[in-house]
């Protein structure tokens, strides 16, 4: 049996590589000065559950990086299946300092300090708890000071493609006793 082909580390290659992880798609938003940002990420995970914290990385050249620096706030608004438009919305490239961007979105009100997508199958409301520079990104992580849920199944992206999660596997194909290695 032969080894896999191994790349080179190019930044093409990295990438590449990386689209064979699935992800959701989330959309980080922040209100400061008046002004409303937002960006499409894929990079949101949860860390801890006590405190609760979130993170998510964005671009250290991003608008959105100052704007939760300045508003201390911030939020996290994971997508679902219906709102690929909104997703690519978000992630067009300049679309992070989000002028009139929400003026035809219905958004969630209070206790939410950031503009939240209305029909979203969870949403998380921060604190700016610490950021940690990670190569050309910022890890903002966030304490969250409110949650909500809703009905609709996550958006995925995976192989630079927004999808749909599939069906269940049935119980029965998952091993009884776990994975030998």
């Amino acid at each position: 049996m032969s080894a896999p082909a191994r790349a080179a580390l190019t930044e093409a290659a990295f990438r590449s590589a990386a689209r064979h992880w699935p992800t959701g798609v989330a959309v980080l938003t922040v209100r400061w000065a008046g002004v409303e940002y937002a960006k499409t990420v894929s990079s949101f995970s949860t860390l801890s559950l006590d405190p609760p914290l979130i993170g998510v990385a964005v671009s250290h050249r991003s608008p959105l990086t100052a704007a939760v620096r300045a508003a201390g706030r911030f939020a996290v608004t994971v997508l679902g299946e219906q709102q690929a438009a909104l997703a690519r919305r978000f992630a067009t490239p300049g679309a992070g300092r989000a002028v009139g961007h929400f003026t035809d979105l219905t958004v969630l009100a209070d206790p939410v300090d950031a503009p939240v997508p209305a029909g979203a199958p969870a949403w998380f409301d921060a604190r700016l708890h610490a950021e940690l520079p990670v190569g050309d990104h910022l890890l903002l992580i966030g304490e969250a000071l409110a949650v909500g849920e809703g009905t609709d199944r996550p958006l995925l992206h995976h192989a630079a493609r927004y999808r749909q999660l599939g069906p269940e596997l049935p119980r029965n194909d998952l091993p009884a006793q776990g994975v030998d290695a």
